[in-house]
């Protein structure tokens, strides 16, 4: 089948719906599976937080297999880790294993996600610039938010009611089989395409010089650095409220055995992801410059956490999550077209792992700080710092808006170069393309 712009944009939705089903299918239950092996919060986000050390490690290793090997070989590789460790996941909590136990596994788990982090995107921004597609890129990223809020919206619902049916281990053996047939749907659809991968000379060799490339086009660009670091707080709170909130539901519920309720809260923030994907294009239009969207989300999340911790009742809690939701996926694809309109196609892949590493980088320091919190002082008070927190990401965003000019106030077509002009603090550094 000889492919275009239009069977690109519906593979990429097709995967991005399935990987959500199948991901999103114990997003509902994921985190009282470790609860019901006997961690304390502090213990279970230690062990998650290494799940995000595994992102911080494995991202720019698997971020330089997609830009030497291939988006597809990265994407499948990430499909048959995830099908192995989610089953590893459900075996631990059978067998009540300790904390080290959940730390390895979890750590384990973040490499097949790493997998995917980079290679969907830059397979999709790749084939859209080698087929000369004139659209913009937030309209592809703001339907994948929707397609993702579908596939959780299913998933969550479908996996709460499961455990509320059986057990909390079920879920994560179905998510397992879905895990399976996502990478044979990948393996028969998602071909390269507008890439050829780089296979010359030993491998390390090769992603020692993707990684040097990716640093010096990525990290070393002050308008990329200062996006990167201002998503550290940003995804580390964002890990400890996606962790914590089912047992702080469940307590304002009263009732610690209502996953199905679990399931209805997941399903209403995926509810928001959605309208928050429709809603993404009339978001950026209120705003000139794409860092300021990033600004006024960060104001916002802030806010609605503050306010989740002094919420006090369960449909109030429910509400300012689905807020939070809808917020990040307002927000989202214009972060998403901001990097891609820097990074060039040769280090796109490992630029976006290396984006995802730096925010998981918060991760791994503020989920053990924020679980001991809510340990000490409960989780109402923990909600709170974690929105305060928030802040600390605004005066690292004001310094990449000075680095923003208008070539990126709007979304250019894939493959359309632009000559930038940097300002006089800006040394000038070479052109690049990236959530």
């Amino acid at each position: 089948m000889v492919a275009t712009s239009r069977t690109v944009r519906r593979t990429y939705l097709t995967l991005v719906s399935l990987n959500a089903l199948a991901v999103s299918f114990v997003w509902g239950i994921n985190s009282l599976l470790m609860f019901q092996a006997g961690l304390s919060n502090t213990e279970a986000l230690a062990a998650n937080a290494c799940f995000t050390l595994g992102y911080a490690l494995f991202d720019v290793p698997t971020g330089t297999i997609a830009d030497t090997w291939g988006r597809r070989v990265s994407y499948l590789l990430g499909g048959l880790t995830l099908f192995v460790t989610t089953l590893l996941y459900w075996l631990a909590w059978h067998v009540h294993a300790g904390v080290l136990v959940w730390a390895a596994v979890s750590l384990l788990l973040a490499a097949g996600f790493t997998c995917f982090s980079g290679a969907t995107d830059a397979w999709l921004v790749d084939a859209l610039h080698f087929l000369r597609w004139p659209g913009r890129l937030e309209t592809v990223f703001a339907r994948g938010q929707v397609c993702t809020g579908v596939g959780t919206l299913a998933g969550s619902l479908a996996g709460a009611w499961l455990a509320q049916l059986t057990d909390v281990g079920t879920p994560f053996l179905v998510r397992a089989g879905l895990v399976l047939a996502l990478t044979v749907v990948a393996w028969r659809l998602m071909h390269d395409i507008g890439f050829t991968p780089r296979r010359a000379g030993p491998p390390l060799r090769a992603m020692r010089r993707v990684l040097d490339a990716s640093i010096r086009d990525g990290w070393h660009r002050p308008a990329v650095r200062w996006v990167m670091l201002g998503a550290c707080v940003a995804a580390g709170t964002g890990y400890f409220v996606a962790f914590v909130q089912k047992p702080y539901l469940l307590d304002l519920a009263g009732d610690r055995n209502a996953y199905g309720l679990l399931g209805v809260a997941a399903a209403l923030t995926a509810a928001a992801q959605m309208v928050g994907g429709l809603l993404a294009n009339r978001f950026q239009s209120l705003f000139r410059w794409r860092v300021s969207v990033l600004l006024a989300g960060v104001l916002l999340n802030a806010a609605l956490l503050v306010a989740l911790g002094v919420a006090g009742r369960l449909s109030v809690a429910m509400a300012l999550l689905a807020g939070n939701s809808l917020a990040s996926a307002g927000v989202l694809p214009s972060r998403q077209a901001y990097l891609n309109g820097l990074i060039p196609a040769g280090e796109r892949a490992t630029v976006l792992s290396f984006d995802s590493m730096v925010g998981s980088s918060g991760g791994v320091v503020l989920q053990p700080v924020l679980g001991r919190a809510a340990d000490v002082w409960d989780y109402p008070a923990a909600f709170v710092l974690a929105g305060l927190l928030q802040l600390v990401a605004l005066p690292l965003l004001l310094r990449a808006r000075r680095y923003e000019n208008g070539s990126l106030t709007a979304g250019p077509p894939p493959g359309t170069r632009t000559r930038r002009t940097p300002p006089p603090s800006c040394p000038p550094t070479p052109s690049r393309a990236r959530e």
